[in-house]
């Protein structure tokens, strides 16, 4: 019995001296598989190092010759200059507006400046100084995406509105989601930009557009039509009340006269704030259309135009020549040196 006893703890500890082992050992394994990685990646670096640090003269002579390259051709380059103008399109134009912005930049890739001239009004040294047109959304709010997202909702089913989170709105969101945008041209002329503004008045205005505009007003009128109606009938309403309030003040007045008699007189219940809240609303709606056929009555909105005088456009450090040239020089160095040590490779293979 007692042999029994004593030799239990022992086993135990025979266990966890053993579990501690391999758990020691699997540490140390993976200790060495790390630090092989690093070591290997270590021999990577020094190898692919090790042909630029042995021509370190050539490879200084390359990225200084192309640095100074890129010094002479950005001192010696025509400067550019861009301007923005922020626009709100109505009734759908902004499809016809981004259509242009196309046709324009075909324009001037193809050099058309009989064309750029004849759209934008302009002569022909001005049109041959245009280098091209961006659109992007411009700036918006958080409280501004938002209300696009609910006002995309409501244009679709149901049941669909139910899966489409915020984030997959934003995720998918294209150009022409947004009711702002921004349009920036470049020129190498920087007192041009004045002038354009008259060649994107005319691509905002179309038979889409203009389908839209009727459509619009037509469904106000309607509307208004509507909520006139609706405020005659509550009109009409609060006089019948009045009538009543008076009709029954009356009987009180001749009962109250005759102080022989007890009369009890039931009141009519009327609803007189209600029906007040009910055409203040309606008033609030009708005053809403009007300053939507007020506000949205052309097919655009200049919140912004192009500044007389542009500015010189401002390039990212990683694209001005100085930068950009030596790093190109130094990636062919690399790819000429994969190249010849895979066909050097390839041709000693055995």
């Amino acid at each position: 019995m007692s042999d029994n006893t004593n030799s239990t703890p022992q086993n135990d500890e025979v266990d966890l001296g053993q579990l501690f082992k391999i758990i020691g050992q699997l540490f140390k394994s993976l200790f060495n598989f790390f630090k092989s990685i690093l070591n290997d990646l270590f021999r990577v670096a020094i190898y692919s190092l090790k042909p630029f640090v042995k021509n370190i003269k050539m490879v200084s002579a390359i990225l200084i010759i192309a640095a100074l390259m890129g010094v002479f051709l950005e001192k010696y380059s025509k400067t550019i200059y861009t301007s923005d103008m922020l626009v709100r399109p109505y009734f759908d134009s902004k499809y016809q507006l981004a259509n242009n912005i196309d046709y324009f930049n075909t324009l001037v890739d193809e050099g058309n400046i009989s064309e750029l001239s004849r759209v934008f009004e302009i002569d022909s040294s001005e049109s041959a100084s245009l280098l091209g047109f961006e659109i992007e959304i411009g700036p918006q709010t958080k409280n501004d995406i938002i209300k696009e997202y609910d006002g995309f909702l409501k244009t679709i089913d149901s049941t669909l509105a139910t899966t489409i989170t915020y984030d997959d709105f934003i995720e998918n969101r294209d150009i022409l989601n947004g009711s702002t945008f921004r349009i920036t041209a470049e020129s190498s002329a920087s007192d041009v930009f004045g002038k354009l503004e008259n060649g994107f008045n005319k691509t905002f205005e179309n038979n889409y557009s203009k389908k839209n505009k009727i459509l619009r007003d037509s469904s106000i009128v309607i509307e208004k039509k509507k909520l006139l109606r609706d405020l005659k009938r509550i009109d009409s309403i609060q006089k019948i009340y009045l009538e009543v309030i008076k009709t029954e003040s009356e009987k009180e007045s001749v009962i109250l006269s005759n102080g022989d008699m007890t009369v009890s007189q039931e009141k009519t219940t009327t609803r007189e704030y209600e029906l007040l809240q009910e055409e203040m609303k309606i008033r609030n709606e009708l005053t809403a259309l009007d300053e939507k056929q007020i506000t949205e009555s052309d097919f655009y909105d200049v919140l912004s135009s192009f500044e007389d005088v542009g500015g010189v456009k401002k390039v990212s450090i990683y694209l001005r020549y100085p930068v950009l040239f030596p790093l190109i020089a130094f990636g062919l160095m690399i790819l000429t040196f994969v190249v010849y040590k895979t066909f050097y490779f390839i041709k000693e293979y055995e």
